[in-house]
């Protein structure tokens, strides 16, 4: 949902960053490299030393490049297959080092398991939204669906760690989290019916 209503804002804020980055001869791979090293980086560092404000103001420099890496290979015209698979990989990365960095801290000096808890659910459950739609799309189906999609998933929980480290109740938090895990829960069962019912609806060949 949130790719559809604010891509093309931040596509229009990021192009002309885009086009300074190709001036200086920076590649689209290695904004996107860089990006999940800091997204990993800021999350793994701050967030288990109990840092979670500093730690999300630090993420959120780099997680924009996702998007800015996507605007360098079009204007460049080498957007294909490999930055596709490149930047899908590294996603995964950049996720589960969000989530690990919050579980970690919650586990230890945070001292709240449930968010710890929580959080791993939705690390598991994120991991199996995105493997199912890479799997659908491996087999010739689509699996574009579901309510927690990467975005939803990542602004929620950046924007609600931040405030908790500006003193926002730890169950705000937890209710989030908790929330994310049950749409990333849906959205599974949702792809998976999405694919069930194409896969039904194709007729081998006579």
């Amino acid at each position: 949902m949130l790719n559809r209503y604010a891509r093309g804002f931040f596509t229009a804020l990021f192009t002309p960053l885009a086009r300074l980055l190709l001036k200086w001869g920076v590649t689209p791979d290695a904004v996107t490299i860089t990006g999940t090293i800091g997204v990993a980086a800021g999350a793994l560092v701050f967030y288990p030393l109990g840092q979670l404000f500093w730690g999300t103001v630090f993420i959120t420099l780099f997680v924009f490049s996702d998007l800015v890496d996507g605007i360098m290979a079009r204007i460049k015209g080498h957007g294909g297959l490999w930055g596709s698979f490149l930047d899908s990989t590294l996603d995964r990365i950049a996720d589960g080092a969000l989530f690990t960095g919050v579980a970690i801290w919650f586990f230890t000096g945070g001292e709240n398991p449930a968010i710890a808890i929580a959080a791993l659910a939705c690390l598991v459950l994120g991991m199996i939204v995105s493997y199912a739609r890479a799997k659908a799309e491996s087999l010739g189906f689509t699996a574009n669906v579901g309510l927690a999609e990467r975005a939803e998933r990542l602004v929620s929980v950046l924007v609600v760690t931040g405030l908790t480290g500006l003193g926002l109740p730890e169950g705000v938090l937890l209710a989030v989290l908790v929330v994310l895990a049950a749409a990333s829960l849906v959205t599974v069962y949702q792809r998976v019916r999405a694919v069930r019912r194409q896969s039904l609806a194709t007729k081998p060949a006579s």
